[in-house]
């Protein structure tokens, strides 16, 4: 009797050099990428940090510039008040 050829699934355990290029190319791609992928991440936490400090100062600028305008109004009005009272006094 003939031995019976059935057809098996063998799973070859060799690795070509080709796969193990290729294998270490996208290695090496996933690592440039999460290297670039950091260093973007760094310059734009520095720019976020520098966009809030400019935030900060102009903050600080805005509030300066309305208590100066404040005080101009207080001393605008004193010197209308002045000013009406001499015209009432001078008028009388």
């Amino acid at each position: 009797m003939a031995k019976e050829n059935t057809a098996h699934w063998r799973l070859d355990r060799r690795i070509s050099l080709a796969v193990l290029l290729q294998l270490m190319v996208l290695v090496s791609l996933i690592l440039g990428s999460w290297v670039n992928l950091q260093r973007r991440l760094d310059s734009f936490q520095h720019d976020v940090t520098t966009l809030l400090a400019n935030q900060k100062e102009s903050q600080q600028k805005l509030e300066r510039l309305s208590n100066q305008g404040l005080s101009c109004e207080y001393r605008l009005q004193a010197v209308e008040r002045r000013l009406g009272d001499t015209v009432t006094t001078t008028i009388r």
